[in-house]
């Protein structure tokens, strides 16, 4: 910002500081974006719409949030452009002070710790029902050991999820990413083919007297939407990677990615919710016949689609303990090389330990189904309410009118205060069904 007059650009005209050597294209960034919302949430969005009460309270409340999740996306890069940070974390300490930045750090390290763990859970099942496939014409006998998900899960980990979290920079991502979206894409198509052209029975149409139990089973899909579009969190490290870093040009890409990936969310869960009606699973893919041809293949490339997800993950976790690294390297003046935190020295033990952690904890923690409303709720901190503090912060220090400041100031306070509820119910709800 140095050297800069005030008013000689609009808060919405100037471009963020270069990271090094950005050379993200925009179509690379929209499937990076893209494919960070699309995850395990696709799953669950059925399942989100049953307990929201029907296809049109679901609806209504996703189009509700894709204002605020557009929002998010857009104060975030004007958030870096204002403070110079290249992370998400740098942003809001650079604009909020050290205090709500230590909380970011927090929230983003569990957050993306738990993500990456559920993660590994679904790719985990997806693989133990692919195995399973693969053995049905067996004579019943125990199952050979090279089959069990601990083995399975464990060789996939360390032969691709490892390599393709290896590199320094998330732009390596968006050709993987490519791949991930049509994985995406593919399951959403085989949902929507099932309920027209399935076998005889399986299409049901659900209850007509279906509506919402009570007031509050309208918002229950918040924690799942939170959870599903869980892009913000690379909001700025896309930003600054990009090669066109005007931030109208992120407005766009930000509303075409969030629009496409709304699109196929909105697909699978309305049609795999008039498929099954009130019998609906929480995951999709296990309320349809495992034996099914199409829905196994569906399984593996959705499998793909995650595995292409936890890099993006990893990086944005990574980021965070790099940033420690530097610090506590500052304190300590040691080696030239360990001082680097994106050198192979200090990024690929970081990467390992991740990886190893993340794997550990898949593999001997319990199911996780269950504590989705928690990991949504956490979301809600980097979708809601760290976007409104920035934006609250920023207009103190961008030169503007009073009108456009005034404003500017009222969306922040909103969206702090949509994602506090968003947070307080979805927190409450999963923790009294763990109860």
């Amino acid at each position: 910002m140095e050297g800069r007059s005030p008013g000689s650009r609009g808060p919405w005209e100037k471009p963020v500081p270069a990271a090094a050597s950005p050379a993200l294209s925009s179509l690379g960034a929209v499937f990076i974006l893209l494919k960070s919302a699309l995850g395990a949430g696709l799953l669950n969005f059925p399942w989100a719409f049953h307990k929201a009460g029907g296809v049109a309270p679901a609806f209504l409340m996703e189009l509700v949030s894709l204002v605020f999740l557009i929002s998010g996306l857009v104060i975030l890069g004007y958030a870096a452009s204002v403070s110079g940070q290249t992370t998400y974390q740098g942003v809001v300490g650079g604009l909020c002070g050290p205090t709500i930045g230590k909380l970011c750090e927090a929230c983003f390290l569990v957050n993306l710790l738990m993500i990456s763990v559920a993660f590994l859970r679904v790719i985990g099942d997806q693989l133990e029902k692919l195995c399973d496939f693969l053995l049905s014409g067996a004579p019943p006998s125990p199952q050979p050991w090279y089959v069990d998900q601990r083995f399975t899960l464990t060789l996939l980990s360390v032969l691709v999820i490892l390599p393709l979290s290896a590199p320094r920079e998330i732009g390596f991502q968006k050709y993987t990413s490519i791949l991930g979206t049509l994985a995406a894409c593919y399951l959403a198509l085989v949902i929507v083919v099932q309920y027209y052209l399935g076998p005889q029975g399986l299409a049901r149409e659900p209850r007509p007297a279906l509506s919402p139990s009570s007031w509050t089973s309208v918002f229950s899909v918040f924690p799942t939407i939170c959870f599903g579009f869980q892009c913000h969190e690379a909001a700025v490290s896309i930003y600054c990677s990009m090669h066109n870093q005007s931030l109208s040009h992120w407005a766009l890409v930000s509303v075409l990615s969030l629009l496409a990936c709304c699109f196929v969310y909105s697909l699978t869960g309305v049609y795999g919710f008039l498929t099954f009606g009130t019998e609906v699973s929480a995951d999709i893919l296990m309320s349809y016949p495992g034996n099914d041809v199409v829905i196994i293949v569906a399984r593996v490339l959705f499998a793909v689609s995650i595995v292409t997800v936890y890099p993006i993950v990893l990086f944005l976790g990574r980021s965070v303990l790099q940033d420690f690294w530097t610090r506590s390297c500052c304190q300590t003046c040691g080696p030239r090389a360990l001082a680097d935190p994106s050198g192979p020295w200090v990024r690929t033990p970081l990467t390992m330990l991740w990886v190893t952690v993340t794997l550990a904890m898949a593999l001997f923690l319990p199911d996780l189904s269950e504590i989705i409303g928690i990991i949504g709720g956490i979301s809600s901190f980097f979708i809601f309410i760290f976007p409104g503090l920035c934006l609250i912060c920023a207009t103190g220090v961008e030169p503007m009118g009073p009108r456009v400041r005034c404003c500017l100031e009222v969306w922040g306070v909103v969206s702090v205060l949509v994602g506090t509820f968003i947070f307080g119910q979805s927190t409450v709800a999963a923790v009294m069904e763990l109860v």
